[in-house]
This record gives structure tokens, sequence and C-alpha cells, in this order.
């Protein structure tokens, strides 16, 4: 396992932040490489001598990347935005849906060990919200590929500093917290879950061996999180 290369897409965001933080002070990982859009101003952490910020124009994944890069490679995708943000529903679906299967088509072309991707608990392409829709289309397409080992965490309410403020995401939290303690049995999957604890699902994923397809929602993630 020691030796391997991370190739990460969406570190700016809460999970991929916390990822790449991880992933530098892994020992199993001897370069990460982070795709952005411009360069990560990152707090002091361990590792720092392993990363890699490569600027691309993630339109143009793909001739950007060379797919020998990702031979036996361990790939993490949390890109993710929201309506507001992209403007609107077309750029939402390139960023949410359009990139992360132009780096799963790289990561299939050049043998990577494993693709591992943030969706959302509701993913459905017939789904009635944009947003889930969005999500399913994503999954449906990643399991049509040739990927050796492919999961999908979907997590439920995300919890941690995102170093902006979403009223409705601060009052899902706080009633989300509050009710967790009755979340039980089938109702585990309701938990909010932690950007952390997320991060660690991802890579202990990776990490699992399995191959395939196999999903992941957030009682599953903060199981083989240990949390």
């Amino acid at each position: 396992m020691k030796g391997r290369t991370a190739i990460v897409a969406g570190g700016t965001g809460l999970v991929g932040k916390e990822l790449i933080k991880q992933l530098l002070n892994d020992p199993d990982y001897e370069k990460v490489i982070a795709l952005v859009r411009k360069k990560m101003d990152l707090e002091q952490t361990g590792g720092q001598s392993k990363l890699e910020q490569r600027v691309i124009d993630f339109a143009k994944l793909s001739e950007n990347l060379k797919s020998s890069e990702f031979a036996h490679a361990h790939v993490f995708c949390t890109l993710g935005t929201t309506i507001k943000k992209a403007g609107s529903k077309q750029q939402f679906r390139r960023v949410d849906r359009d990139y992360p299967l132009m780096l799963a088509e790289v990561a299939s072309k050049g043998q990577a060990d494993s693709f591992a991707i943030v969706t959302a608990m509701g993913a459905d392409r017939s789904s009635s919200f944009f947003y889930n829709q969005v999500k399913g289309e994503v999954e449906d397409k990643l399991r049509g590929m040739r990927l050796r080992a492919l999961h999908m965490l979907r997590p439920s309410l995300i919890l941690g500093n995102r170093g902006e403020f979403r009223l409705g995401e601060k009052i899902g939290s706080i009633l989300s917290i509050a009710v967790t303690p009755l979340m039980t049995g089938r109702l585990r999957k309701y938990r909010p879950i932690h950007a952390h604890t997320i991060a660690t699902g991802l890579i202990r994923a990776a990490k699992s061996g399995k191959t395939g397809a196999q999903v992941l929602n957030s009682d599953r993630i903060a199981a083989i999180a240990g949390k």
C-alpha cells in the first residue's frame, strides 16, 4: 500500500480540504496531486512536501492530465457547488456531473485502482429534486464505466466550518443535531455527519481493496471511519 499516489478534485471544499489534510498525514500516500482552478492557501500541516497543486481548466480536464498518471492511483472526487454559486442549472450540471464524469473517464483509461466520490443522500435521476437528479445521473454513468473500484458516498447533512454562512444549513444542522439521538435503526443513515468523518471514510473505502461498485450512506461511512 505504501508509495501510493492520491489524486483529488475538489480540494477547496469542506470535505476536500479535510481529505487533503488527512492524505498528507497518511504515510501510505507518497504523493498527493490536488487538481485546482487556483492555488490553495493551506494551513500549515504535515506532509506538505508530497503535495502537488496542479492548476487546470476543468472544462479541458482530459487535455490537462495524462492517463498514465492515474496508474494504480486512488482518485477522490469531492467536486460540488450550489445553483446559487453556479449561476444556473446548466452550470451546476457542468460542475457536479460533467467534471466528475470526465475525471472518472481519465481514471478508467489510466487504470486507477480506486475512484471514490461524494454524491448525496437521495441521489436518484428520477427524483423530483433537481440536485438529487444530477447526483443520480452521475452515479448511473459511473456504474457504466470500467472502474476497477467505485465507492459512492452519500452523506446526509454535512457538518463542519465552511467559512461561509448558509442560513438553511445552519438551521438544519441545529435541528438535526438535536434529534440525532433519536435516529436509530433505519434512521441512522439520516444522521448528520462531519466532513472529517466523510474524508476518513473516503480514504478507508479506497484502501479497503473492494472492487466493483458500492454505495455508502452516512451510517456506513461513519462505521468504516470508526465513528
